[in-house]
């Protein structure tokens, strides 16, 4: 919510930020951006122009967009941040004129034409005239396997770079912060997906013989509430389950002798026995995983069987017993890379961009192996199959929409270049020689 003076600014705008989730934006970061952006503009709106949230019109809309882009180098935004603020205004007012708080939008829409999948033409309506057609995509940073490997061995486990143990080293969460760090670099995982899984999600998984396994996420934990599986490697797998039987059960430990359930608000208290798909509430009744939410996810507390709440139902754990938060994470990450520099290693690394690191490698790597084994038909064909399907395989392990947002990592493949290298020799190997022509 918006306050002024204290008070609620607006309720109906709080009841547009309540409403939100319902509108597909439901994950905390958006959640968090939306509010910034309706922030800075109804504050623009009252200072520069005297004017109310539902009052703003198309001449406010020009004088914001001189001031938030014409201004002075130092205080002017990129034109991706502006292109954000105008999806984040437009739908606030999509919304106000729904709910009859004003007669139109302050923004014009047109409709544009764009050339869809199998050369067909689809109709994209609606797109607002406010956007910046020259802003470039957000870039996508990722990091090399041997910078990755020096951040979690030095940054995050707090090792020297020879390999030996620090002096004086007390990083008791080294290995749970290096675990975390693999998990996300090997599955594509965003920040809260990681952050909240369940223990027994991996200790429910039947490994057997197999070198990888799939791992289902629920609709609600994903972003869109797509759901989505990952494919976890089976290494990966009994490192984590060797961290759930030695340091989470000492954080586990730690818990029950507080009795860390006290600590929470709103606790949802379960039976250890589950099913793939529900938990068991004490009173009885089950809820479906695929409806509950990340935050709700953090409150659930399992019990055994004479109802003794007994430890957090999420996977990570801090020293005393509660679940490591998102942003927790992130100032662990900071420290890292601030830890690595310290000892002469220039990396500064984010989990998100570990995201963004797997799925470089990933389709590279993808799309090495599709060339091995293709055996180009023809020209256009032959190039389509080969791109197509690693797009669409890395496309489904990171749960994006689109293919469209899969695209945007073709253009940073360009800088592996030991494996476009390899690509390439490979793809002319298998072109007819000029000798044979």
């Amino acid at each position: 919510m918006i306050l002024r003076d204290g008070a609620l600014y607006d309720p109906d705008l709080d009841r547009f930020f309540r409403d939100l989730p319902l509108n597909g934006i439901r994950s905390r970061h958006s959640l968090r951006a939306y509010g910034y952006d309706v922030l800075v503009w109804v504050r623009f709106l009252s200072e520069a122009c005297g004017k109310s949230v539902w009052q703003g019109d198309r001449r406010d809309v020009l004088a914001y967009h001189r001031v938030r882009r014409r201004t002075e180098g130092g205080q002017r935004i990129s034109a991706a941040s502006w292109n954000r603020a105008v999806a984040c205004l437009d739908r606030l007012y999509r919304w106000g004129v729904h709910e009859g708080l004003l007669p139109e939008a302050p923004f014009t829409h047109r409709s544009v034409w764009r050339r869809g999948h199998g050369c067909q033409r689809a109709q994209i309506t609606a797109r607002n005239d406010a956007y910046e057609p020259a802003a470039r995509r957000a870039d996508v940073s990722f990091v090399t396997l041997d910078d990755y490997r020096v951040f979690r061995d030095v940054g995050l486990r707090g090792l020297m770079p020879d390999g030996g143990a620090r002096p004086e080293a007390r990083d008791r969460n080294g290995i749970r912060n290096a675990l975390f760090s693999d998990l996300v670099v090997t599955t594509g995982l965003r920040l809260e997906e990681a952050s909240f899984l369940f223990a027994s999600d991996l200790a429910a998984v039947d490994r057997r013989t197999a070198r990888q396994v799939w791992l289902d996420l629920p609709d609600a934990l994903t972003k869109g509430d797509r759901g989505r599986q990952i494919l976890l490697s089976g290494r990966l797998l009994e490192q984590a389950r060797a961290y759930i039987a030695v340091e989470r059960a000492h954080a586990v430990t730690k818990f029950r002798q507080r009795s860390g359930w006290r600590s929470y608000e709103r606790p949802i208290f379960v039976h250890r026995e589950r099913s793939a798909s529900r938990l068991r509430l004490l009173d009885g009744s089950d809820v479906v995983l695929d409806l509950l939410s990340p935050e709700e996810r953090n409150r659930i507390i399992v019990c055994e069987d004479d109802g003794a709440p007994s430890e957090p139902a999420v996977l990570w754990l801090t020293e005393v017993g509660l679940p490591v938060q998102p942003n927790s994470w992130e100032v662990i990450f900071a420290r890292a890379s601030e830890r690595g520099r310290s000892l002469g290693f220039s990396v500064n690394i984010t989990p998100h961009q570990l995201r963004h690191t797997f799925a470089v490698h990933m389709l590279a790597m993808l799309i090495q192996q599709r060339i091995r084994d293709a055996a180009l038909p023809a020209p256009i064909e032959g190039y389509r199959q080969i791109l197509g399907d690693p797009l669409q395989q890395v496309q489904r392990l990171l749960g994006h929409a689109s293919l469209a947002t899969t695209y945007i990592y073709l253009d940073h493949i360009a800088s592996r270049a030991d494996t476009v290298d390899a690509a390439v020799e490979e793809l002319l190997a298998l072109l007819p020689s000029e000798h044979s022509l």
